[in-house]
């Protein structure tokens, strides 16, 4: 499993030659196909002939390798070798380490991006030295980067699970609820306010399962299961078009194993004594 450190600082003074790179352009990174199905990241010269947009934020260190992050022009050319792809089409490609760092990188980069100005006095902001933030040198205003917290829950009844299919799914996808939290709200909280806005039921018994990075653009999903404990399914037409309770051998489409929506039903399948579903 990969291990990764949040280090401000690199380790080394030759980290930049020896370290990863993770080219961002929008929001896609940089990879290229080797022997089929490997991956490769662009190396410091392949960066060097980039046109970069700015100076490059550190990251950490995966495995005990220094990363890097850099943002290049919109509009630049691909290097030959290489495309650029979004995260989304990287979840089977890149290892979870590289993903989950590719992932980081994004949100940096993004974030740097939308602080160039002060948003109290219009200013131009520089990079606070020993740690990540933006200040403003006028008024001294910080921004650090932000996390958006969003809880997902799966919620289990009489041996059935509860699935809905988002309003804005196209593809008949159904998965677990979720939604983010709002300020003051404790995380346990928002499970249930979200469940009683979106489906009409109240739960009891909520318990925290697990967490996931989500770049999309900046989440941290946070997983709970919880019971049922009253009321009739009553979607909101603007968030679900349909809900339902579902046996483990009766389930629709759901998403794929790289999301903890998936995870909490494996885990839910699992419990119920179930054959492990297939992918």
């Amino acid at each position: 499993m990969a291990r990764f450190v949040a280090t401000p600082f690199p380790s080394a003074p030759d980290a930049r030659e020896n370290g990863r790179w993770f080219v961002i352009r929008g929001n896609e990174l940089l990879v290229g196909a080797v022997e089929g199905d490997a991956t490769m990241l662009p190396s410091l010269e392949v960066v060097l002939s980039l046109p970069v947009v700015a100076e490059p934020h550190y990251l950490g260190l995966l495995d005990g390798i220094d990363c890097f992050g850099v943002e290049v022009e919109k509009e630049s050319d691909v290097p030959g070798g290489f495309e650029y792809a979004g995260l989304r089409d990287l979840f089977a490609v890149l290892d979870d380490g590289l993903h989950g760092m590719g992932g980081r990188a994004v949100q940096i980069v993004e974030w740097d991006r939308q602080h160039q100005f002060c948003g109290r006095c219009g200013t131009e902001t520089f990079r606070a030295n020993g740690e990540r933030a933006k200040k403003c040198p006028k008024c001294g205003l910080m921004n650090f980067p932000r996390l958006s917290p969003a809880v997902i829950t799966l919620v289990e009844r009489d041996g059935k699970a509860l699935l809905a299919r988002n309003a804005a799914f196209t593809n008949g996808m159904f998965s677990i609820l979720a939604g983010f939290v709002e300020p003051g709200e404790g995380l346990e909280e928002a499970v249930r306010r979200e469940i009683m806005e979106e489906v009409g039921i109240e739960v009891a018994d909520v318990r925290y399962f697990g967490s996931q990075p989500w770049p999309f653009p900046n989440s941290l999903m946070i997983g709970f299961t919880a019971k049922y404990a009253g009321g009739e399914i009553t979607c909101d037409p603007t968030e679900i078009a349909e809900a339902d309770w579902y046996a483990p051998d009766a389930f629709p489409m759901i998403p794929t194993r790289v999301s903890i929506s998936r995870q909490l039903i494996d885990d839910f399948v699992a419990r119920m004594g179930h054959p492990r579903l297939p992918d």
